[in-house]
């Protein structure tokens, strides 16, 4: 298998490595291959592919999903820069609602982040020209789109940056708290967002 896959200790959120190939001109690597993700367990329908540009350090992007049933999977990977990857559980009634994971995505380590449905998703870059690129497993829909805020004292995120440094978009810094806002029913779904 040409993949490495680590769990970070929240349901279906993992760290993925594709493996990379390189010689003096450079390298290759298969960084989606939906018979090797099936192959690990990883069964899912991409549909559509985002690119996002940050043109400085401190752009926050998040916390970002959308509700069934145009919830997405994101697979998220960094090709140029590093960014600050953050998942949060916002499944309601899930052991691990309200917790957060964070890992480190850089052009350099070649590694990528799974989020499953039922998680909200945001980075902040840590370098200038930073781009990143994630695939979704549904379309966008402004009607299902929602946010949370990045600084939510009940959910803690330590960002690594300190908060006067953030570049943020006004529909992010004016985000609801977790306990304001729309989430996923675990219970009501089996578990399932």
């Amino acid at each position: 298998m040409n993949l490495e896959i680590r769990s970070l200790g929240l349901d279906g959120v993992l760290e993925i490595l594709p493996k990379r190939i390189g010689d003096e001109r450079g390298f290759f690597s298969e960084t989606w291959s939906a018979q090797q993700f099936a192959e690990a367990g990883i069964v899912l329908d991409f549909v559509q592919d985002n690119h996002s540009y940050s043109a400085v350090r401190g752009v926050l992007r998040g916390l970002h999903y959308q509700l069934p049933p145009y919830a997405q999977d994101k697979l998220v990977r960094v090709v140029k820069g590093t960014i600050l990857d953050v998942v949060v559980d916002i499944r309601q009634g899930s052991p691990s609602f309200g917790r957060w994971v964070a890992v480190e995505i850089s052009a350099r380590q070649w590694n990528q982040l799974l989020v499953p449905k039922g998680f909200a998703h945001g980075f902040v870059t840590l370098e200038p020209d930073t781009e990143v690129v994630y695939k979704v497993s549904n379309y966008y829909s402004p009607t299902h789109d929602r946010s949370i805020r990045f600084d939510d004292p009940d959910i803690g995120i330590a960002w690594t940056l300190p908060a006067a440094e953030f570049l943020l978009s006004d529909k992010d810094r004016s985000a609801p708290l977790l306990r304001e806002a729309e989430v996923f029913n675990f219970a009501k779904e089996g578990g399932d967002p």
